[in-house]
């Protein structure tokens, strides 16, 4: 493997401008990942039915859920990737690389198998209105018979990601943005395809992002080459599984407790189930600004943890934290004053218009919130102390989250402004925890 170029080295240079720089391509990627669902659920909601948009958003839950999971276990790969970076061990980010493929093919089969044998149930255990169960269950299994390119649609992106690349990525994003586009408006909008259209384009639109960059990569010079003497289950696999695991627990409960939400959310209505998924597809924008700031603090603390600059990465953190909450507070006054402008653009039905902006009222505060608690997970992570961040994850969850969405699911003519309330409650809850963590942790690295 070669050195790394000055814009992908962390390890020094005025922090915003480094930060900021490898930030901008990941938020963008986000922007157009959230594009494909948002898209999914405009098109079936305009050419489709009320019921079709139930089985875009609850079967998106679902999907949601096994995609996460890979995703947490992809950042044990990130760490170590930019880990052995900073301290220049890279013969073994080259074998890390080969024993992460031969993982995340064998995962990409097993999830095909339980997402296909597993759809109705999962569907009827969201208590899916009955005339969305059956599109909920044709959306997971064509969803799931495509997942090996789900799978490593993700994990290239975040192998890139640790080597400091960012910009990458967003090609593959946006070459999936523009097949899923046009999937979409060809199978559900000409074709009148409906959910399946909108799934049959969602894993099209993977597929090729894949293909194609498979094709990228072996064409541009990169900072790390694939051996296919590494391409098993080594060492390696280990090491980022033990770092990813925690995550992974975190991810799949946490992301459980929103499919009970949702199964809250349900037991209201089809006009409160349908204005949920609407209000989610706005969350996942709401949401982009924490997420790009966590995807970037991992990297950037983890090559300064192997580099051994512990000031850079607490630099670091308090950077993006401000980044962040000076960002998220527009986003936070946008959505609770205009939520109900946002929820028009995927549907015309007034009565889920008004539930979308119930909900949306109440879920504005996380706007600001989770940028200052994304931003402690990213350091945490970048610190491989992913244990904490599975355990915070949980207490949040399981102690705040759930009890207060549920309590409010029964009072008599229940809103979902409270129910969206129950989620920046529980994000402040988790930074109070990162608080006492980190002045914990800070006492133990100056020991050292």
């Amino acid at each position: 493997m070669s050195t790394l170029d000055d814009k992908q080295d962390f390890t020094q240079g005025h922090i915003f401008s480094k930060l900021a720089a490898f930030m901008v391509p990941i938020l963008f990627s986000l922007v157009l990942q959230s594009l494909n669902g948002a898209v999914d659920m405009l098109i079936v909601g305009r050419f489709g039915t009320t019921a079709g948009i139930s089985g875009v958003s609850v079967g998106g839950n679902v999907m949601n859920l096994f995609t996460i999971v890979v995703n947490a276990i992809t950042m044990g790969v990130t760490v170590l990737m930019g880990q052995y970076i900073g301290a220049k061990r890279f013969d073994d980010v080259e074998k890390l690389i080969g024993n992460a493929v031969a993982f995340f093919l064998a995962l990409s089969v097993v999830l095909t198998a339980v997402s296909i044998s597993c759809a109705r149930p999962l569907a009827l255990a969201m208590q899916t209105p009955e005339e969305a169960v059956e599109h909920t269950v044709q959306y997971i299994q064509i969803c799931g018979a495509g997942f090996v390119f789900i799978t490593f649609y993700n994990f290239i992106s975040a192998m890139l990601r640790g080597v400091g690349d960012s910009r990458t990525p967003l090609i593959f994003v946006a070459i999936a943005s523009v097949v899923n586009i046009i999937g979409d408006l060809i199978l559900v909008a000409g074709l009148k395809m409906n959910v399946a259209g909108a799934a049959i384009a969602t894993v099209l639109a993977q597929a090729v992002s894949v293909i194609l960059s498979l094709w990228i990569i072996k064409r541009k010079k990169m900072a790390f080459t694939f051996k296919r003497k590494h391409f098993r289950f080594g060492s390696e696999v280990p090491h980022f599984v033990i770092l990813g695991l925690p995550l992974t627990v975190q991810s799949f409960l946490t992301n459980f407790s929103f499919l009970a939400l949702n199964a809250f959310v349900n037991r209201l209505g089809l006009d409160a189930s349908s204005g949920y998924g609407v209000a989610q597809k706005i969350q996942m924008f709401i949401m982009l600004i924490p997420g790009a700031l966590m995807q970037s603090m991992a990297p950037f603390v983890s090559q300064n943890v192997g580099a051994q600059n512990e000031k850079r990465a607490r630099s670091g953190m308090l950077c993006g934290q401000a980044l962040g909450a000076g960002i998220g507070f527009f986003i936070m006054i946008a959505t609770f004053f205009f939520g109900d402008y946002l929820a028009r653009l995927f549907t015309a039905d007034e009565a889920v218009i008004a539930r979308a902006f119930e909900f949306l009222r109440g879920f504005s505060p996380e706007a600001v919130v989770t940028c200052i608690l994304f931003s402690f997970l990213g350091y945490f992570n970048g610190h491989s102390k992913s244990l904490f961040v599975m355990v915070q994850g949980l207490l949040q969850t399981f102690l705040v989250r759930l009890p207060l969405s549920y309590i409010m699911s029964i009072q008599p003519d229940a809103t979902l402004t409270g129910i969206g309330a129950a989620a920046p409650t529980a994000t402040a809850f988790g930074i109070l925890l990162c608080v006492v963590y980190y002045k914990s942790l800070g006492r133990t690295l100056n020991r050292k």
